[in-house]
């Protein structure tokens, strides 16, 4: 008689808060049960995609969940915003209009819901993008978390800049274009009540006006990406999957601001996987470094730029270490699954 292991009931499983958290969950979701459903093929998941039979125009659509609607720096309504306006800036594209749709949980007060949408409404207006259409539902109580927003954009890219997190190449510079960690920190202190609110701002906030900066750099721009969900370290770990190629950064370039790092020692967490809303990472021609941190500087949401490190012109495809501050290196993994969640 022989003895056999049961075979995994894949019936009994169920979506977990970290299949939303833009680490290996996110992606096992993705390419085990989203994206065969539709046919979705195996290149790069970008921000933003190309739209059919339009060369210059790309999509992007995104749902907001941010719990608590309104915290320091922002609310639900221009976080929504400038996610998508970022997002369609990643594929170097300027926003050329939105959509937007709200799922309403009964009960919400008329007061926060016309805050949230004279927030939403301005951030728009701030970054020149109309509302054409949209979209409004409300559900009973408890059907939902009081509200969720959902955003989609459409954008026009600009000339020759044509970024892609499939085309990092070995030696290109990787710059960062200010400090990490302030949007999930924030977030997390308001809803909790740790205290840190006083002391940490919300970065979120468009970006496409930073990228317009590296329009003349051209294809010398060749990837760019917003560090949100999972942050740095998801971005980094997604760009050298896709490339195939080796990243390392120093410790010691990275900017984390003070509070950040002391919410993050408090609460067990790395700053590399804190989400962000307000910042983007660069991988440019080595060339072109400074060139790009000159324009990235020029603006006051890129005042802070800084170049954190390089691709390696050799080392284990799809691999991000970290130098750190004693001269040691470590793998940066990707984030397994929710460490902060409801931060977007």
């Amino acid at each position: 008689m022989t003895m056999e292991c049961p075979t995994p009931n894949h019936e009994d499983e169920v979506v977990l808060l970290g299949h939303g958290a833009g680490g290996r969950l996110t992606a096992e979701l993705l390419e085990q049960i989203v994206l065969p459903s539709l046919e979705g093929g195996s290149g790069p998941l970008e921000d933003a995609a190309l739209l059919p039979g339009h060369r210059e125009l790309v999509i992007s659509t995104d749902s907001f969940v941010v719990s608590p609607l309104f915290f320091p720096g922002g609310d639900i309504g221009s976080l929504a915003v400038h996610g998508t306006v970022n997002d369609l800036a990643m594929r170097g594209a300027w926003p050329i209009a939105l959509s937007v749709s709200l799922i309403i949980e009964e009960g919400l007060p008329l007061s926060e819901l016309r805050a949230v949408m004279d927030s939403l409404g301005k951030a728009a207006q701030d970054a020149g993008v109309p509302v054409v259409t949209g979209d409004t539902k409300v559900v009973g109580r408890g059907a939902a978390d009081r509200l969720f927003v959902n955003t989609t954009g459409v954008g026009q890219r600009h000339g020759a800049l044509h970024p892609s997190a499939a085309l990092a190449r070995p030696g290109d510079a990787v710059l960062l274009s200010g400090p990490i960690g302030l949007h999930g920190t924030t977030v997390l202190s308001t809803r909790e009540g740790l205290g840190f609110e006083g002391d940490i701002v919300s970065d979120s906030r468009p970006l496409h006006r930073l990228v317009r900066t590296l329009a003349p750099l051209g294809a010398a721009v060749h990837v760019l990406r917003d560090p949100t969900r999972g942050g740095l370290a998801a971005a980094l770990n997604e760009i050298a999957r896709d490339s195939s190629v080796a990243v390392e950064i120093e410790e010691s370039a990275v900017p984390v601001p003070g509070p950040v790092a002391a919410a993050c020692d408090l609460l067990g967490l790395d700053p590399l996987v804190v989400a962000n809303e307000g910042c983007l990472v660069a991988f440019v021609d080595p060339a072109s470094a400074e060139d790009a941190l000159a324009a990235l500087r020029s603006l006051p949401e890129g005042a802070d730029a800084v170049r954190i490190g390089d691709v390696l012109s050799e080392g284990p495809h799809g691999r991000v270490t970290l130098r750190t501050l004693v001269g040691a290196r470590r793998i940066v993994d990707m984030p397994l699954g929710e460490q902060l969640p409801r931060i977007c």
